[in-house]
């Protein structure tokens, strides 16, 4: 097993060869993938805030174009993409799933435009002919979440005390070890150029917050922030990030998602 990592000392624990280098270097790519027969793309630039919005889509859409030509160039067997549950489309009072409706006109923010784009572009490899097999995994919670994602940096504003109101929203929510476990049975059952959400329990914001007060044995917020205030104290925050390059606390992107309960299904991966 070979792994593309842009430090590999973040990784030492993993049981595979190290290849320096970045998503948006070609020629890395292109050494990472040589000689193998299964390529499995996970990495992404994933934040609801970024300072320069270029950075992220040549991350996400540049550097999965570069893992896709590489692939092809090794003429692998199987390539899977990991995309997210932001591409796939909500419905109101119900479940999205792989078939419902969703445009580019539909993605709020840099992170899921980009994505978007990312996973058109992978679909668009499969219809040339690359074994491409996409996954939309939801929101991912376990070990090694060491940035933190944005969902993980949820619960440890929550741990730290840092969580005094919650908005009406619900998530989906998947163990890592299952969306992981979904990627390789995505890698052995899947069809090329179809995708599969990797979820697992559909929840409102409010339960997630007790669950984990279950858990942990702090108390979880019980004030109910309407959507028009946690709008207006959003704005204001990421303006302050834009002007002090800080990233905010309650991104404005992250917000306006929140508008939607992110429920899905995931009877077609099961």
């Amino acid at each position: 097993m070979r792994a593309l990592v842009r430090r590999p000392e973040a990784v030492s624990d993993l049981d595979a060869e190290m290849v320096a280098g970045d998503l948006r270097d070609a020629g890395a790519v292109r050494r990472a993938a040589e000689g193998c027969g299964l390529v499995f793309h996970v990495a992404a630039d994933y934040r609801l805030w970024v300072r320069r919005p270029r950075e992220m889509y040549e991350s996400n859409v540049g550097g999965t174009r570069n893992v896709l030509e590489a692939a092809r160039q090794a003429r692998v067997e199987r390539v899977v993409y990991t995309s997210t549950v932001g591409c796939i489309g909500f419905v109101t009072g119900g479940l999205g799933d792989e078939s419902t409706p969703v445009s580019f006109a539909d993605m709020t923010g840099h992170y899921k435009r980009s994505k978007w784009l990312a996973e058109q572009a992978a679909l668009e490899a499969a219809r040339a002919g690359l074994p491409v097999v996409i996954v939309n995994p939801t929101a991912p919670v376990g070990a090694h979440d060491v940035k933190p994602t944005p969902t993980g940096q949820t619960i440890l504003d929550f741990l730290r005390g840092r969580m005094p109101a919650y908005v009406d929203t619900g998530l989906n929510i998947v163990d890592a070890a299952d969306a992981a476990e979904g990627h390789c049975l995505a890698c052995e059952h899947g069809h090329p150029g179809e995708r599969y959400i990797l979820g697992s329990e559909n929840l409102t914001l409010k339960q997630i917050f007790e669950i984990l007060s279950r858990l942990t044995g702090r108390p979880a917020p019980r004030l109910r922030l309407p959507w028009a205030v946690a709008f207006a104290a959003a704005a204001v925050d990421t303006l302050r990030a834009e002007l002090t390059g800080a990233p905010p606390r309650a991104p404005l992107d992250a917000v306006r998602m929140a508008r939607k309960k992110m429920w899905v299904s995931h009877a077609r991966a099961e």
